[in-house]
């Protein structure tokens, strides 16, 4: 298989993959979480956890998981969150996987949460060293739309760090948006509503990136050369997937044939 065709192949699956996610938009998930800066930990322990935000694509209703809430179930004063945070992000982390539990059939679509780093088993593992219950989500229901975005538009659709440049390009509004040095700092200072307000702002965004990428209508750096290159396969495959230049192939070609009619 030639580069071209692979890379038409890899572009159509995502779009495919983008657009049966609103196929059954009941069954689907966005998530999103922040934590501790894992650059700044000296001691070789996982990150610790702040807040998770999971939001149903059908409703846009937010189920959250955070420290602060629940310190104040627990009656525990902000300012008391971190001699007691082990307790308190168990409590946190067992909620969110019995959440997990529940709906974990369901389409998880993320940005970049992919490893022990920053991803779902960096939730499972801080979970199980705290001595909460955890519950698996199989990896063919999780969708890296970072992922995605790439497959579909190729790498260069964007500036790094893309997803702030993709926001930029599209005007999304980024309100509470804490960028990683922001939040790292915001953690230092013990003020976790404030990364919880944008755990719930990147969950936000996220989906605003999919409903754009779904409706074709995604501001990216990408050409169509970046797609389909610029063979005469390239041509041919752009023409299936585009009426427009279907049409535009179909007269060239029928003006071509009469020049070429007219020599012979």
């Amino acid at each position: 298989m030639g580069k071209t065709l692979r890379r038409i192949r890899t572009h159509r699956k995502a779009k495919q993959t983008i657009n049966s996610f609103y196929d059954n938009d009941s069954h689907c998930l966005i998530i999103h979480y922040s934590c501790e800066s894992f650059y700044d930990i000296k001691d070789g322990k996982t990150p610790r956890i702040t807040s998770i935000a999971v939001r149903y694509l059908n409703t846009a209703q937010t189920k959250s998981f955070s420290i602060h809430k629940v310190a104040e179930l627990k009656q525990i004063p902000i300012d008391q969150i971190n001699v007691n945070y082990d307790q308190l992000e168990k409590k946190m982390l067992k909620e969110f996987f019995k959440f997990v539990e529940e709906h974990k059939d369901y389409k998880w679509i993320h940005w970049n949460m992919r490893d022990i780093n920053y991803g779902f088993e960096a939730l499972k593992y801080r979970a199980t060293v705290l001595g909460a219950k955890t519950f698996d989500i199989k990896d063919e229901n999780k969708f890296d739309l970072a992922r995605l975005l790439i497959d579909k538009y190729g790498k260069g659709y964007s500036s790094h760090p893309r997803l702030p440049s993709i926001l930029e390009m599209n005007k999304i509004s980024s309100k509470h948006w804490l960028n990683g040095d922001e939040e790292a700092t915001a953690f230092d200072n013990k003020e976790y509503v404030k990364l919880h307000q944008s755990t719930l702002a990147k969950v936000d965004v996220i989906e605003n990136i999919l409903k754009l990428t779904a409706e074709e209508s995604l501001k990216t750096k990408s050409k169509l050369k970046d797609i389909y290159g610029i063979s005469p396969q390239g041509l041919f495959e752009l023409a299936k997937d585009n009426w427009l230049y279907s049409i535009i192939l179909i007269i060239l070609s029928a003006l071509l044939g009469a020049y070429f009619g007219k020599l012979i």
